[in-house]
């Protein structure tokens, strides 16, 4: 079963892997595997949940709100987000300002079929919202009792310093970032880690296999398989499309499978194990288009692995890596 992890210097409590609808949900699959997905989560342990209003224009989380009726809501934890653009894309269907925020969120309810979420979270910076605006209305939400904790995703190092000072002098409960972190992706670790870690945040991790890169059945020289996400033209081709046109990472990634064959892992649960062992990852997201897929991932919970594999994966990839800082910032648009 799956284990729990604090959520930042809160007492929440999460499982460390979480299962996450973005790109399935109301999009790559159908209603009804995407339930037996959820089911599969909830019969492995699994019993928190990430979403976003935005994913699947809404019908995420509508999926996942009918998905979870009936489960006794004091035993999940609901995590969803908001920022990018819903509705009809009006000028005040996006970003932080206190109009969006406040009709997002009960938009967002309403959908998940919930009276709160346990995470609301800012799914980017908004640079043409006053962070005061944001992070107040953020507050309200939690005063309303319509979350209980707040969130952000993809900010930098110094938006999470500039919130957390905002979030204490409201009295805000600010737990986490939910940033891209993986084997190949690592602009968190020189900054955005050591903020988080000061300020009592954690890392909720999402694309821990770099959008099924690390599971190794993208081979290098060969077309993507059929039905996986790099075929797949609702958005997954062009997530993944920067690593599938890298012939050496492909090679590289291809060369860690000794190691997942030391451990008595898969590829899949190789990599998803690999971001928990960072201190300060809370959990790792995963995703899924068959309940299958959801039971072999779990097993990645509780495992650790040794130093010398780490390194070992480290001198595999080598060069492969990106590790800028300034990756984060590039996430958040600088315009509406």
């Amino acid at each position: 079963m799956v284990t729990y992890r604090h959520l930042g210097r809160s007492g929440l409590q999460v499982t460390e892997i979480i299962y996450g609808n973005w790109l399935t949900h109301g999009s790559q699959v159908e209603n009804d595997t995407a339930k037996a997905c959820v089911r599969a989560a909830l019969d492995a342990g699994i019993t928190t949940f990430d979403t976003a209003d935005v994913y699947a224009n809404t019908a995420a989380e509508s999926v996942l709100g009918e998905a979870l009726a009936g489960e006794r809501r004091q035993s999940l934890e609901i995590m969803t987000k908001v920022f990018w653009p819903t509705g009809p894309q009006g000028a005040n269907d996006r970003g932080l300002s206190r109009k969006h925020i406040l009709e997002s969120i009960d938009g967002s309810l309403q959908r998940l079929r919930t009276d709160y979420v346990d995470v609301y979270q800012a799914h980017r910076f908004d640079h043409a919202t006053p962070l005061e605006e944001t992070m107040l209305a953020f507050a309200d939400v939690v005063r309303q009792g319509k979350a209980l904790y707040i969130g952000v995703s993809e900010w930098t190092a110094d938006q999470i310093r500039a919130g957390a000072a905002l979030a204490r002098e409201l009295r805000v409960p600010f737990v986490s970032n939910q940033p891209q972190y993986s084997m190949l992706w690592r602009v968190i670790e020189d900054e955005v880690v050591p903020a988080s870690r000061d300020e009592g945040l954690s890392q909720v991790v999402w694309s821990p296999v770099a959008q099924g890169v690390l599971t190794g059945k993208y081979l290098p020289g060969q077309p993507a398989p059929a039905g996986s996400r790099g075929t797949d033209d609702k958005g997954g081709a062009r997530m993944i499309g920067r690593f599938l046109e890298q012939t050496q990472t492909l090679e590289r990634v291809q060369q860690l499978r000794p190691v997942a064959d030391e451990l008595g892992l898969t590829m899949a649960q190789l990599a998803v194990a690999w971001v928990l062992q960072n201190d300060n990852v809370a959990a790792a997201i995963i995703g899924a288009s068959r309940p299958e897929q959801v039971a072999e991932n779990v097993k990645a919970s509780g495992v650790t692995i040794p130093a010398e594999l780490l390194a070992r994966i480290d001198d595999v990839l080598g060069d492969s890596v990106v590790r800028d800082p300034a990756e984060t910032a590039k996430s958040s648009p600088a315009a509406r």
